[in-house]
């Protein structure tokens, strides 16, 4: 047996097509969405991550400003601006690119962020939307485990999901996303004891662990849904996840590669919260 590879690219693709209807509606309404992304210090990956979200956006029409502050900027002068963005109406989105330098609170510019132009789910309050079921703005990595499944027709509901991971960016948001589509959810970590007793119970096993290789293919329930969304350097360059990608492709059914799986839809998803969040600003959502 050969699972299946879940096509993250192909589905990105077509999110993204998506966005591009949704500008256009609202530019023939006079309305041009724009992002701010705010910038401390010079972080290589920060640096290449805002970088590639300005060429996303322009291929699919958004504004982009990049606000980009010394390291030695101060944690005033970054709020200052981040309250300016907040309030500016030209501004629908807005992003801090973590980590900042260790002088500048994380807490205190996460909450600085509006939390209806928090497209990257970074304020306490959309947080809390989450946990509640409430509307808000939800994180793109967690929310892309979910997009890549539904958009492949495996529906959650009913559904064993077991989900190894249980950090902030991915694994605690993800519980609730999981939850909201009425799966049974179990949570395991890398101190869990037996973890393969538990993963092999799994319908759906979703990783996001941030250890390469943890999982491998003796660890998978014949014929269950892997989603990988472990991004993990390797050394000489490009990323692995968190499965043995060649043994869980001839145990599981279905799987999701990295790269191109997980990850191919994060940036488009961010683009889809600002649509979403331009509407939440206009009382249309």
């Amino acid at each position: 047996m050969s699972a299946v590879v879940l096509d993250g690219k192909k589905i990105a693709a077509e999110i993204r097509d998506e966005v591009v209807r949704e500008v256009q509606s609202f530019k023939e309404r006079g309305i041009s969405p724009k992002m701010a992304v705010v910038l401390v210090g010079d972080d290589p990956a920060s640096v290449v991550y805002a970088r590639a979200k300005e060429k996303a956006c322009q291929k699919v029409g958004i504004g982009y400003e990049l606000i980009r502050f010394p390291a030695s900027a101060s944690e005033k002068e970054v709020v200052a601006k981040l309250r300016e963005l907040s309030a500016d109406p030209s501004i629908h989105g807005i992003m801090v690119e973590l980590p900042v330098p260790p002088h500048i609170s994380k807490e205190r510019v996460t909450l600085e962020v509006a939390p209806l132009k928090d497209v990257d789910c970074v304020n306490p309050q959309n947080r809390g939307f989450l946990f509640s079921r409430k509307e808000g703005l939800f994180p793109a990595t967690p929310l892309s485990c979910v997009e890549i499944l539904r958009r492949s027709g495996i529906n959650l509901e009913g559904k064993h999901v077991v989900l190894v991971g249980r950090g902030d960016t991915v694994g605690k948001p993800l519980i609730f996303l999981l939850l909201q589509e009425n799966a049974t959810v179990t949570i395991c970590h890398t101190r869990t004891r037996d973890l393969g007793y538990h993963t092999r119970q799994a319908d759906v096993l979703v990783v996001a662990a941030g250890k390469p290789g943890l999982i491998s293919g003796d660890m998978i329930k014949p014929g269950a849904c892997v989603v990988d969304a472990g991004i993990n350097e390797v050394e000489g360059g490009g990323i692995t996840g968190d499965v043995k990608f060649e043994e869980a492709l001839n145990v599981a059914g279905y799987i999701t590669p990295v790269p191109g799986g997980v990850g191919a839809l994060t940036t488009v998803l961010i683009q889809k919260n600002l649509m979403k969040a331009l509407r939440m600003q206009r009382g249309e959502a």
